[in-house]
């Protein structure tokens, strides 16, 4: 996932070093969650209403869509917010009831009214959780993942990801996605994956039997092998019901004979 974000950063060259940042800084811009990496369930957070939240209280045990944004980013924040709400729509996934959405900010400075303003109308409510937080908070929480930003102090702004990531109910980190290139499929897969088969169904399953995910590429890739082994057991099972139903006919007649 690091190379992807690098390569994004890449684009954004004459943008970013206009605006003040070094060749070194922004090498340093990334998304690199460590082996296990588990966010930090106790850490409180303030949600619109103005409470007290904690990250364990925010995915409430269900699979969740990281969104870490800087409310007031002009550039890159606004389109993948946009891109993440199309997509999780198109996932055929229930908000709140299969899946959490977190969106959290990563400018400590950023208040409940800049949240509001920069989410209103590109979310719903339902099964979701806009969260700011204190210095030492966000700290915790982005050092914790493997989230890495640089501060362009020339500009007042942060250079930062653009990636999202999917957690399982224990807060693990399952995956990492590139916010600017996100696929309803593989965001779908993503949380089925961060689910443990505890939502999607049976065809949920399936899926990601039948699906890899590319860590390069940061999507999901279809497995031929699994692919074809399912095919072929389903093929000699079918061959075994109907040599089972002739069987069963046969001495059906015989008997009635």
């Amino acid at each position: 996932m690091r190379r992807a974000v690098f390569i994004l950063a890449l684009a954004l060259w004459p943008t970013l070093a206009q605006a003040g940042l070094t060749e070194q800084q922004i090498g340093q811009v990334g998304f690199d969650p460590p082996a296990d990496a588990h966010l930090p369930l106790s850490l409180q957070f303030t949600d619109f209403g103005g409470h007290q939240v904690s990250i364990r209280q925010a995915i409430g045990g269900r699979p969740t869509l990281l969104i870490p944004a800087d409310f007031t980013c002009q550039q890159i924040c606004g389109p993948a917010l946009t891109i993440a709400s199309s997509a999780l729509q198109q996932t055929g996934l229930a908000p709140g009831r299969d899946y959490k959405l977190i969106v959290i900010g990563i400018d400590p400075r950023d208040t409940i009214d800049d949240a509001r303003r920069f989410t209103r109308g590109q979310i719903g409510e339902k099964g979701t959780s806009v969260l700011t937080g204190s210095r030492e908070a966000v700290a915790a929480l982005l050092g914790a993942i493997g989230y890495h930003t640089e501060r362009d102090s020339s500009r007042d702004a942060i250079a930062h990801p653009a990636a999202f990531a999917t957690v399982a109910p224990d807060g693990r980190i399952v995956r990492t996605l590139s916010s600017l290139a996100l696929q309803p499929r593989d965001l779908r897969l993503a949380l089925l994956e961060a689910g443990n088969g505890s939502i999607g169904g049976l065809s949920g399953r399936i899926a990601l039997l039948c699906y890899g995910f590319d860590a390069v590429h940061g999507i999901y890739t279809r497995r031929i092998a699994v692919i074809l082994q399912i095919l072929g057991i389903s093929t000699v099972a079918i061959m075994g019901a109907l040599i089972g139903l002739m069987l069963v006919r046969s001495r059906r007649r015989g008997a009635s004979a």
